[in-house]
């Protein structure tokens, strides 16, 4: 049986935590975005990243969702901080002090994590920092964009822009619920390492992450 915990206006519209027998499911304006079943290729898109890397690196993860990448990321040994973009105030909250936290076992209390509230696309355009890696994940991938604004992630002039906020032998992460050739082109055209991980999962096309570096 489906119960719904908690229904909230967010800043891309109506938010619904509920919770199917133990697992726990966010739906935004009736499209599914993330639950609490697996998680395998969300805990990629960090490791496989972090696993690229220099112990001590500094990453961004965009997108907290339901904590599983941030969880990873905080249990690999060559990640030293970790700076979480999430637009969604109810989603911090949710995982911060609700139903959330118990997935990650309150990672959002590590003194390591800092949770930025803002939209990532627009803070990508005005922030100077630079990161060891860069792990998006707010999407349900570069064609199948939660709102209009975050297609410009994805495009030529997007990838350009994280490349310059990655410090030399940096990578970027990107996760999504399926494969994207063309997205594998202007990655290819912006990096100059491209590879692309394909996630087996019990229904549909499998998950991808891609790890680039410049």
């Amino acid at each position: 049986m489906v119960e719904v915990l908690e229904t909230v206006s967010g800043r891309g519209g109506e938010l619904v935590l509920r919770r199917d027998g133990t697992a726990f499911e966010v739906i935004e304006n009736g499209v599914f975005l993330m639950d609490t079943r697996g998680g395998e290729s969300e805990r990629l898109l960090v490791t496989g990243a972090a696993g690229r890397l220099a112990p001590g690196a500094r990453m961004l993860i965009g997108g907290l969702g339901v904590g599983f990448s941030l969880r990873a990321a905080l249990d690999h040994e060559n990640v030293g901080e970790v700076v979480v973009v999430e637009r969604e105030p109810a989603v911090i909250e949710w995982n911060r002090t609700g139903p959330l936290r118990v997935v990650h076992g309150g990672a959002l209390d590590d003194p390591r994590v800092t949770v930025l509230e803002a939209d990532l696309v627009e803070w990508l355009r005005g922030t100077g920092e630079m990161f060891d890696a860069l792990c998006l994940d707010i999407d349900n991938g570069p064609e199948w964009t939660v709102t209009a604004g975050n297609t410009a992630l994805y495009a030529a002039s997007g990838l350009a822009r994280l490349s310059r906020l990655l410090r030399p032998g940096g990578i970027l992460a990107v996760w999504s619920a399926g494969a994207s050739p063309d997205f594998t082109t202007r990655l290819r055209g912006a990096f100059a390492e491209v590879e692309t991980v394909e996630i087996a999962v019990p229904r549909g096309e499998p998950d991808v992450v891609w790890f680039a570096r410049g």
